[in-house]
């Protein structure tokens, strides 16, 4: 599966790090923050986090309700809702950096996070000198989203010089593999509980944790 790759790109948010569902609800909070303090949706902050969370199940996107209906910009929210990410609640793998070093491959982090909020979070889970010249959000590409359509991930291989053939890309989330999987790259996904998608073609492998998935990597060798 593996001989021919070159490269791996890794999701950051739920791959690199896990978002507990404490930290997810606080992901929500800080959303709906942005939405109602910065921003002006006319409702309450509680209010306004049930929508999020609502919007995130029928959408995967807790932005996508207000875009609808309350004509929110989705670039507006993109920096209120990074702003405000509580990055310092992380927390980090152990010994993750000594491990994903072993990999391989040449490694590269492509994110739905700012750019901002994306260096702070690398620099908290000990990862930036890692890939210090080698992260990119998905704003660099004037998008704001990695699950609408396959064009970003073109753009992200051009960026980066490789061919998606040659590509290994790693996310927790099913609806960004799906569009990866169109252009050619191999898709993995990363799970916590049960493999919830295991059905879908267009996921290659699955593993249950980033470490698991990184000792799959390294046996490449």
């Amino acid at each position: 599966m593996f001989s021919d790759k070159k490269v791996v790109i890794w999701d950051l948010d739920n791959t690199l790090y896990r978002i507990t569902p404490d930290f997810a609800d606080r992901l929500d909070l800080a959303m709906a923050e942005a939405l109602v303090l910065d921003l002006g949706v006319k409702m309450s902050v509680e209010e306004c986090k049930a929508l999020v969370k609502q919007s995130y199940k029928i959408y995967r996107d807790g932005g996508e309700y207000f875009y609808q209906n309350h004509n929110i910009s989705p670039k507006d929210l993109f920096k209120h809702y990074f702003n405000r990410k509580p990055v310092h609640l992380i927390e980090p793998y152990k010994d993750l950096s000594e491990k994903i070093k072993k990999i391989p491959f040449d490694q590269y982090v492509f994110t739905a996070s700012n750019r901002i909020a994306s260096e702070k979070i690398l620099k908290h889970i000990g990862l930036y000198d890692i890939f210090k010249d080698k992260f990119y959000s998905v704003e660099d590409f004037g998008v704001y989203k990695k699950n609408e359509n396959s064009e970003v991930y073109k753009k992200y291989c051009n960026k980066i010089g490789s061919n998606p053939n040659e590509c290994i890309f790693v996310d927790d989330s099913y609806s960004n593999l799906e569009f990866a999987k169109e252009i050619g790259m191999t898709t993995i996904r990363i799970f916590y509980r049960e493999n919830s998608a295991k059905d879908k073609q267009f996921i290659d492998m699955a593993y249950k944790g980033v470490e698991n998935c990184i000792d799959a990597l390294i046996k490449c060798k």
